[in-house]
């Protein structure tokens, strides 16, 4: 098991009132949402959306999932967003020799006290990177069930607070590659959102041949952003107005999926849980302290997208997830009056 410590991040607006900066007095939730989108994009080259997203995921208290093929930059992803805030990072490298203590904590007995004292796991962090989390076997994976839900750990009968803020990182590659196990369904729903990278352009891949050569761009990043600073903006997002029209548009497209001919497992309560939190989150980065349909619609694929399954003949068919939900986006109808409070 491969723990590492490091530093994290925060998010952005203009129209709220932001939590003030440790260097710039009176600095707003947009300027320190600025600071990390312009930190994380000198490292990742090309990908400002993917930046964007794993920002809004963090201020909407959830967790994210990275999905592609190998060296596109997820780990490089992760680590970034973690060094701009200067909080606790670990990093557990996930193999299939992996154990569930090696991820949540063990209980040994203490000669001198005769008593079971509790050694914490990497996972008591603020940011917690899993390094291709489906390198490991299912037993290994569900260890993280509870801490990504409920924000604590249960050994041998005690449970154990985990800190807050606290955010799951993880990477993974393509389940058709070799030694890769499938998340379980009841793990994937966890994450607020999943990632796929894709490769950069030509002219990011070039700068990226340009700069990365003689040192790794992570070695430059500094904290930009405190515990304090994120705690102010997550409370801002949650403050965030959503009208009932808005709410019942995030209710017909988790039930458009249920009815969906082509989908054997449609969007959970969760999911559309998860997908209101990061529509607000959204919004706030945008300047609003209201959210648009708008808002809903783009971060829709994100959020449910890696949730769905589809049945045979879509998937001989060459239907994907993807594809479904901008299918079921074409066809709800709009909310209208979001504006009401």
């Amino acid at each position: 098991m491969d723990v590492q410590h490091n530093i994290a991040e925060s998010p952005a607006d203009s129209r709220l009132a932001a939590p003030a900066d440790p260097d710039v007095p009176g600095a707003t939730f947009h300027d320190i949402s600025t600071r990390i989108l312009h930190t994380i994009e000198t490292v990742i080259d090309g990908k400002p959306e993917a930046a964007r997203l794993a920002l809004t995921v963090l201020l909407a208290q959830g967790h994210l999932l990275l999905e592609d093929v190998p060296g596109v930059g997820k780990t490089l992803l992760a680590k970034s967003l973690a060094r701009t805030i200067d909080c606790t990072v670990n990093r557990i490298q996930f193999t299939p020799d992996l154990l569930p203590s090696d991820v949540t904590g063990v209980s040994i007995f203490n000669q001198d006290s005769r008593r079971f004292e509790f050694r914490p796991g990497p996972v008591f962090a603020n940011i917690v990177i899993g390094d291709e989390i489906n390198r490991a076997s299912a037993k290994t994976q569900s260890s993280l069930l509870e801490c990504m839900e409920e924000h604590q750990v249960t050994v041998d009968g005690h449970t154990h607070t985990l800190g807050e803020p606290f955010m799951v990182v993880a990477t993974q590659n393509p389940i058709e590659m070799e030694g890769t196990y499938p998340l379980p369904e009841a793990q994937r729903d966890r994450f607020m959102a999943r990632i796929s990278m894709g490769y950069p352009d030509a002219d990011a891949e070039a700068a990226m041949l340009e700069t990365h050569q003689s040192v790794s761009p992570l070695e430059t990043i500094r904290p930009v952003a405190s515990v304090a600073d994120i705690a102010g903006m997550m409370r801002q997002v949650r403050g965030v107005y959503v009208s009932p029209a808005v709410k019942d548009y995030t209710v017909a497209i988790g039930r458009a999926t249920r009815e969906h001919p082509r989908l054997r497992l449609g969007a959970s309560p969760r999911s559309l849980l998860q997908l209101l939190r990061a529509a607000k989150a959204g919004a706030a980065l945008e300047g609003r302290d209201f959210v648009l349909p708008d808002d809903i619609a783009a971060t829709a694929d994100a959020v449910l997208a890696h949730r769905l399954l589809l049945d045979r003949k879509a998937t001989s068919a060459g239907d994907t997830a993807s594809g479904i939900v901008h299918d079921v986006l074409s066809r709800v109808p709009v909310a209208r009056e979001v504006h009401r409070r």
